[in-house]
């Protein structure tokens, strides 16, 4: 692959731009065909990118919670049309928010509606509910847990009638423990991260592993400059004990792209008939354009709809690619046809180039075309 293709050019833009901290790296046919990486690891800039990092991965987690999920599909462990409150009690009687009302819920939220964000659920983290859950957990508020909180919160809308960005696979992250009856980060490690070798990858980071993730920043536009925030995953994580299978997951680069290439060619993870379930559309054409609720274009490219937990193509429109990105930059990309993936990390929420990485899986396209 040219190292002055198109992909490159984006990426020293992005070095333009200031970006702290850049790695990027591509697989085709099963073999690494492109790495870059530049910047400083260390707010000191001290310790150039080496590709070591730790990252926190926010929403590009959602890919692997929701892996983790359809293998318990596969089995027959868990139904994708069955109710939530079968496997989840406290959500079999929910209310909503309509104007300055609470109503009762008239439709039954399903796991369905977890995997494509359509439960009515919003990204609320910080509720009245949840305070009381961790001061009643000590701080801990396991996954769990912490779903006996978030169910008293009103839904904003019918489950299965709009499209809202939220915690949705927080709870299929709970669901998760409780159909395998384990912790959802033991879960993962035995199910994916150790069957791949990931073995630095994990859902509940400890504190004394903190200096191994590279340094986080947030951009203030309005002054132009990158302010250092910490380690720490923020401000999804709940509690001590919370894994969040929204936003909570840590790991590297190398790691990363290990766990996206088996999605896109093996069937240690799942079956690809259920990988391509997953990357098809799941959610009424409507929703992608008009949701009464947070309109999907907001969180989608144009020409994209939404699957089982990943942006994936409409039908009929020629896009390559099938993933998601993650609130500090991170980005996936899984391009069936082109037999690719990609993966590009950074660590800055709020990001000056967040609009800029959907140019990523086309200009790969451009360069292996080339």
């Amino acid at each position: 692959m040219n190292r002055h293709g198109k992909v490159f050019e984006l990426l020293k833009h992005f070095e333009a731009m200031g970006i702290p901290s850049i790695d990027c790296i591509v697989y085709h046919r099963g073999k690494c065909v492109f790495r870059h990486l530049a910047g400083f690891s260390d707010e000191a800039k001290r310790k150039p990118t080496d590709g070591s990092e730790l990252y926190n991965l926010y929403s590009c987690s959602k890919l692997i919670t929701c892996t983790a999920a359809l293998q318990l599909v596969e089995t027959g462990d868990l139904q994708l049309d069955a109710p939530v409150g079968d496997y989840l009690p406290e959500f079999r009687r929910l209310t909503k928010r309509v104007g300055e009302r609470i109503e009762p819920v008239r439709n039954t939220m399903t796991v369905r509606h977890l995997f494509t964000m359509t439960a009515g659920l919003t990204y609320a983290v910080d509720t009245d509910n949840l305070k009381r859950g961790r001061a009643e957990t000590d701080g801990e508020m396991p996954t769990r847990e912490a779903m006996k909180y978030l169910a008293q919160d009103p839904l904003a809308f019918e489950p299965g009638e709009g499209w809202r960005y939220s915690l949705c696979h927080d709870v299929l992250a709970a669901i998760v423990e409780v159909v395998s009856r384990q912790r959802f980060g033991e879960y993962v490690e035995k199910h994916i991260f150790a069957p791949l070798g990931m073995k630095r990858s994990t859902f509940l980071l400890p504190d004394e592993r903190l200096p191994e993730i590279a340094a986080q920043y947030s951009w203030r536009e309005e002054e132009r400059k990158f302010v250092p925030i910490g380690p720490r995953i923020t401000p999804y994580k709940l509690g001590r004990a919370y894994e969040s299978g929204g936003a909570g997951c840590v790991s590297t680069v190398e790691e990363y792209i290990t766990f996206l290439e088996n999605l896109r060619s093996g069937e240690a993870l799942l079956r690809r008939d259920t990988v391509a379930m997953m990357s098809s559309p799941q959610i009424p054409p409507e929703f992608t354009t008009a949701a009464k609720t947070v309109p999907l274009r907001q969180f989608m490219i144009e020409g994209y709809s939404y699957g089982l937990g990943v942006r994936c193509p409409k039908p009929g429109v020629d896009k390559p690619d099938f993933g998601w990105g993650g609130a500090a930059g991170s980005y996936l990309a899984i391009l069936p046809e082109a037999e690719a993936t990609i993966f590009y990390a950074q660590h800055v929420r709020n990001s000056p180039n967040r609009t800029l990485r959907i140019q990523l899986p086309t200009a790969l396209v451009e360069d292996l075309r080339s």
